[in-house]
């Protein structure tokens, strides 16, 4: 019989995603107390860090029907861009920070975290099992997003766009997965930009296919996937008459103003990412038909929920929500429900 990794359980099926609003202890306490997420999503992290330059890597809101971005202000805004990178934290901090918040706690608990990194395919092997390792002593549990999706990292392309890429990294925890044994087997997942054309998403199911022939079973070690991250190389402006390709005034954002858009606007394709890969891991259903889908990009209320779930997400995310409403969002989506999860 097929050997299947373990699933991502949540319930309630609702989180934040990875995003500048789950960056602090303070941002993942209140996240967890809220009785309205599933689990909670870190930053994503590196094992050294990530070389934060506030003048750089910043975030705006902005009206995407109007292209007024706003530093200041939320109201009317339904959209996001930013130039961010990842988290200054790193992961053996998060993993601090999770502890705490588990020390915490009267008794063991279902709601987890789901521990994004990134890095080279050495550095998530080496990510994943100082997560798994950290397991055994907490009373949460713990899963592994790894990040492959960024478009704001400088001459580094985003590895789930490429297959080799992508099978190189799964090499990497499938070795470490073989070489340790007693290691606590924990959920791992990949997180994904935003596909666009039918190649993207052959890269990315030829590269689970093939994880999946290498593995004990030949069922993909993969438990879900990700979708999505933002949409590189958008650009938002407060005011076209002001714009100077050679300074900021003008720009949502500093330098060039290029960014990750996210929120209303990358709605649809993110809907059509998860549509598509649902549909693609259930036609190799003995392969990787156990794969979940974590649907993000877009989701402001309980419309957009039940739009995510019902073209096949497992578990719905929330970033610019977030950012727009506070923790306050997740409550006014299950309210929008009617207790309809």
């Amino acid at each position: 019989m097929a050997e299947h990794p373990p699933r991502l359980e949540i319930n309630p099926p609702l989180i934040n995603s990875s995003n500048p609003w789950a960056t602090t202890l303070e941002d993942l306490r209140a996240l967890h107390a809220c009785p309205s997420t599933g689990a909670v999503t870190t930053r994503t992290s590196l094992v050294n860090g990530f070389a934060h330059d506030p003048a750089k890597h910043q975030y705006r809101f902005f009206d995407i029907a109007k292209q007024q971005p706003s530093p200041n202000s939320v109201s009317g805004q339904n959209a996001s861009l930013n130039s961010l990178g990842y988290s200054p934290i790193t992961l053996a901090d998060y993993l601090g920070f999770i502890r705490t918040i588990s020390d915490d706690l009267p008794a063991p608990t279902s709601k987890g975290f789901i521990v994004s990194v990134t890095g080279t395919p050495e550095e998530v092997a080496e990510s994943y099992k100082l997560v798994a390792t950290a397991q055994s002593s907490l009373q949460v549990p713990l899963s592994v997003e790894i990040n492959l999706s960024c478009p704001n990292i400088p001459n580094k392309p985003p590895p789930a766009y490429s297959k080799d890429s992508l099978v190189e990294y799964l090499d990497h925890i499938q070795g470490v997965i073989a070489a340790s044994p007693t290691l606590p087997r924990i959920p791992f997942g990949l997180k994904t930009p935003p596909y666009t054309h039918s190649t993207e998403y052959d890269g990315l199911i030829g590269a689970l296919e093939q994880s999946a022939d290498s593995a004990a079973g030949g069922v993909s070690p993969v438990s879900f996937i990700t979708a999505t991250n933002t949409l590189g190389s958008c650009l938002a402006i407060s005011d076209i008459y002001a714009v100077d390709t050679t300074s900021s005034p003008g720009l949502a954002l500093p330098g060039t103003g290029i960014g990750g858009m996210a929120g209303a606007p990358l709605h649809p394709l993110a809907l059509g990412n998860v549509l598509t890969l649902r549909r693609m891991l259930d036609e190799r259903k003995d392969k990787l038909g156990h794969i979940g889908l974590i649907g993000i990009g877009g989701v402001l209320d309980g419309a957009g929920y039940r739009r995510m779930k019902a073209v096949g997400a497992t578990v719905v995310g929330v970033g610019t929500g977030l950012g727009l409403k506070g923790v306050k969002i997740f409550d006014e989506i299950e309210k929008g429900l009617d207790g309809q999860w």
